[in-house]
């Protein structure tokens, strides 16, 4: 492991008299793999002066760089990778667990890596054509977290300076690294099968420790009581796997909980207990930025209670006790009466005067250390507010006020070009009420609200990927924290009329109803019952689930029919499943002339129906130059006209990759009617769709 400072750790280790050893580079590179000239030029004009950009064209070359240069932040250019990105991922992450990973791409890529970017082995994803804040952003970001890793591990003993490494020994490093890169370069359609960092004891216990959790968290045991309250709960889960997302979910939920109770508070105007609450969020997660906003806003409130007490004595004439009520604000101490003595009284205004001018050096001095709004009443905002209750009109206080409006001002308009609505909305509020210029603190809140909007955009584009991936992998109702329900749930909290909300909600309640039914026809009767159950939960259509719900009554109470019907029935998965693969594009099965007479509703092999009209599917551009293969599973309704509708994705592998093709490509095919006692009849059907690069 690298030493945090190799510079300091190479001169100590060189013994008393003798030479110097050579420097390290006093921080880490950022290493890069790009063939991308602009690209490389905008991480040079982006990274800080102590980490250099060490650039490498080739997966090999990359390899032996990482190996040589103990590399803390790495970046990949989906266009000059050879191999699936996915799959060099996540070797990378298993080969350098602490190396904070950033890939740049498109769309495609961005769906490929999903479920890496969930998980946090990939730290962020640039979308080309790229953005120079973006890419500021991001690779900053990366070497924070960088910095935190390196920091924060728990009994690391210091470690050794690092020696001069002989070329023969770095070479030889590079090559172990090399070789599985080479092979995957040389392997089709290879992926990587990591290793689970827990045995299945930990996992068990895992599982136990999220539903003592869930369970606290369900019956408002936020805190308390100590050991069995939801936060301890799921950091005692965290301590399992760092990177659980139903630990880091519910340590959120408690959060919001959290916080929505202190705000609750503070809008009753019980600091007290606000401020306790904002305590024990803060106890979970320091940097968390509502929490921060939140101590702003109970700090605010306690001043304005600390101002409006001296306004209100300084304006009936009680000088003395206006003083009192400020020194012992800014003193941070609890309120006391102080006796006025007519000395006092004499001198009154000479103290005044003084007053004033120390709270105004003592809010530049404030500004000076960028204690604009914080700690409460020992910030320039609070000084500068005190010295205005004493003398409102005085031109040395409006002078100063003037220069904490235009920092306040300053700090909003850096929050929003660095993407920090949070931080934007806290200091826009401030300048606000300070009294800065009404037309300023309208564009700002504009631009505040448009990066709100972008960010939630962002998060909705992010939440309809996992979606569609897990409804792809069949993972409609469970897990509970990541299936298709899960993140629909989600989306529909942050855009409940969205287009692609709307659509997501629509697709999943017709999975509903197309599970229950295929259920019914297999015979799978409790299984029918539970996605009939989750139908009516999630609001599928009432006439469709009371048509499946009559279909399930008709089928428990006759007795079963004839042996092989049942079987044909049950097996028309496993018969398109077999359809032959073609060399260069998908070829679904080939139909027979004649189809076996099934039940309008039943699940039927597209093989025994006939095909008139045949459109091949187009096989991706990226998967063809990565030399992927996989297949679709389809299902589809035969209309009486021999079109086809409801044609639905239920598996694919890999996911993502083949699906639209094989959804544009089906809903072009035409059959010939299927035809029951001389009448045309709707028919569901089932068919795989195989996609192979020619050998």
């Amino acid at each position: 492991m690298a030493t945090s400072n190799p510079a300091h750790a190479s001169r100590a280790a060189a013994p008393p008299g003798a030479a110097p050893l050579p420097l390290a580079p006093a921080s880490p590179p950022l290493l890069v793999l790009s063939q991308d000239e602009k690209f490389l030029a905008l991480l040079r004009k982006v990274c800080e002066p102590a980490h250099a950009v060490r650039a490498t064209g080739s997966e090999i070359d990359f390899s032996a760089a990482l190996m040589a240069h103990h590399a803390g932040v790495a970046v990949l250019d989906a266009a000059a990778l050879a191999s699936p990105v996915v799959a060099l991922a996540a070797r990378l992450n298993a080969q350098f667990p602490e190396l904070v990973l950033i890939v740049a791409g498109g769309a495609a890529e961005q769906a490929a890596l999903a479920a890496q970017i969930t998980d946090g082995s990939v730290h962020r994803f640039l979308h080309k054509p790229l953005s120079e804040q973006r890419v500021r952003l991001f690779v900053q970001s990366a070497w924070r977290r960088q910095h935190e890793a390196s920091t924060g591990r728990r009994g690391a003993a210091p470690p050794a300076a690092p020696a001069r490494r002989p070329w023969w020994l770095v070479a030889v490093a590079a090559l172990l690294v090399a070789v599985p890169l080479a092979w995957l370069l040389r392997s089709p359609g290879n992926t990587l099968h990591g290793h689970s960092a827990t045995s299945a004891a930990d996992d068990a216990k895992l599982e136990v420790l999220l539903q003592r959790a869930d369970h606290a968290l369900a019956t408002g045991a936020l805190v308390a009581p100590p050991a069995e309250n939801a936060a301890d709960l799921y950091r005692e889960a965290l301590g399992l796997s760092a990177r659980d997302p139903r630990a880091v979910s519910g340590l959120e939920q408690v959060i919001d909980r959290l916080l929505t109770d202190a705000d609750a508070q503070l809008q009753a105007h019980q600091l007290e207990a606000a401020q306790r609450l904002a305590d024990a969020a803060r106890s979970i997660s320091p940097n968390h930025p509502r929490v921060a906003f939140l101590a702003a806003q109970i700090g605010a409130q306690r001043e304005r209670l600390v101002l409006s007490r001296a306004q209100r004595a300084a304006a009936s004439g009680d000088v003395s006790s206006a003083l009192a009520v400020l020194d012992d604000a800014a003193r941070g101490g609890a309120h006391r009466s102080t006796l006025v003595d007519e000395a006092r009284q004499q001198l009154a205004q000479k103290q005044i005067d003084a007053r004033i001018t120390d709270y105004l050096a003592r809010a530049r001095e404030a500004l000076a250390t960028g204690a604009v709004l914080q700690p409460p009443e020992q910030n320039a905002r609070f000084y500068v507010e005190s010295a205005r209750a004493l003398a409102p009109n005085s031109p040395a206080v409006l002078q100063v006020r003037g220069e904490v409006i235009a920092r306040l001002l300053a700090e909003a308009h850096q929050a929003v070009s660095t993407g920090s609505a949070e931080a934007a909305d806290g200091w826009i509020s401030a300048a606000a009420d300070a009294g800065a210029d009404a037309a300023e603190v309208e564009s700002l809140r504009a631009a505040a609200a448009q990066l709100r909007g972008s960010a939630r955009a962002d998060t909705t584009t992010r939440l309809e990927g996992l979606f569609g991936l897990r409804m792809s992998q069949g993972k409609v109702l469970e897990p509970a924290g990541d299936s298709a329900r899960f993140y629909l749930e989600q989306m529909a909290q942050l855009e409940p009329a969205s287009s692609s909300t709307l659509s997501a909600r629509s697709a999943f309640e017709t999975r509903l109803t197309d599970e229950a039914r295929a259920a019914v026809h297999e015979k799978d009767y409790a299984g029918a019952r539970r996605w009939l159950a989750a139908a009516h939960a999630n609001g599928a259509s009432p006439t469709t689930v009371a048509a499946i719900e009559a279909e399930l009554a008709a089928a428990t109470a006759t007795p079963a029919r004839a042996e092989p019907e049942a079987a044909a029935a049950s097996g028309a998965l496993a018969g398109a499943a077999a359809t032959p693969a073609g060399n260069a594009a998908a070829t679904p099965a080939p139909a027979p002339a004649v189809p076996t007479p099934k039940a309008a509703d039943s699940y039927v092999s597209a093989s025994e129906l006939t095909r008139t009209r045949y459109t091949q599917p187009d096989f991706p551009l990226l998967a063809r130059e990565r030399g992927i293969d996989g297949w679709v599973d389809l299902q589809f309704t035969v209309h009486r006209d021999g079109t086809l509708g409801d044609v639905t994705v239920i598996a694919a592998e890999p996911a993502g990759v083949f699906d639209q093709s094989a959804l544009d490509a089906v809903r072009r095919w035409r059959y010939q009617p299927v035809m029951r006692d001389g009448q045309a009849v709707e028919q569901r059907a089932r068919i795989r769709v195989r996609f192979a690069v020619k050998s």
